[in-house]
């Protein structure tokens, strides 16, 4: 089975606007200043895909014409953002642009270079998380070891695997499927799946280093 038909993957529809997006965050000529732009637009694209999968139910409202009544939806329990840092903060501003008030907690994580292995240094989160749905933040999901980590500090502060939602905007094949054979209940929602990762760990076709790019610490 492709990545994409798995039940707990969401790829956001191919749209041109996205395609146009993401050409321009692919390509290495790309200034630092529209890099950052059109990254925060793809940024934004998937955060609101990713809203489309939390828990609602039917609210009825009455508007202000001829006393008519709306039947809607809203959502129901707390929800909080998770940012794995570095790269997790940088969709941290559209996250908050699309939620208002939404608290943010983080966990530091670390890649050694040498062996592509994560490790894990510090976390802050709210003390009620264990309530809310999580939507947990980082652009590039490539082995899937920090994304795995992540989940294992999830789960030991009381999070229930069902209410974790991991938001990237690239995700390698490879990434997706260690994470959802470890954790089948987690959904993943991303811009776009790569196929496969470089002797680096690197995706490719990918687009750099997310974080480096972001911001500003290209070699």
């Amino acid at each position: 089975m492709e990545v994409a038909d798995m039940e707990c993957v969401f790829v956001h529809p191919k749209t041109n606007q996205l395609m146009a997006l993401m050409t321009i965050i692919r390509d290495r000529d790309t200034r630092r200043a529209d890099w950052i732009f059109y990254a925060d637009r793809v940024i934004r694209l998937v955060v609101e895909h990713a809203l489309n999968f939390l828990p609602v139910a039917v609210k009825k409202v009455n508007t202000p014409v001829d006393e008519a009544t709306y039947s809607g939806l809203a959502f129901l329990n707390k929800i909080v953002g998770v940012s794995i840092i570095r790269g997790g903060e940088a969709m941290e501003n559209a996250l908050r642009s699309c939620c208002r008030n939404i608290r943010i907690g983080k966990i530091l994580i670390q890649r050694d270079e040498s062996t592509a292995t994560p490790e894990y240094y510090y976390s802050k989160l709210p003390e009620d998380i264990h309530e809310r749905h999580v939507l947990l933040l980082d652009p590039m999901l490539a082995t899937g070891g920090s994304l795995l980590t992540a989940i294992r500090v999830l789960l030991d502060s009381g999070v229930r695997e069902e209410k974790i939602i991991a938001v990237t905007v690239i995700a390698a094949a490879d990434g997706i499927r260690a994470v959802t054979q470890k954790h089948p209940l987690i959904r993943i929602v991303t811009a776009e799946v790569d196929e496969h990762l470089n002797d680096k760990k690197y995706i490719v076709p990918g687009c750099g280093d997310f974080g480096d790019r972001y911001f500003g610490t290209e070699n």
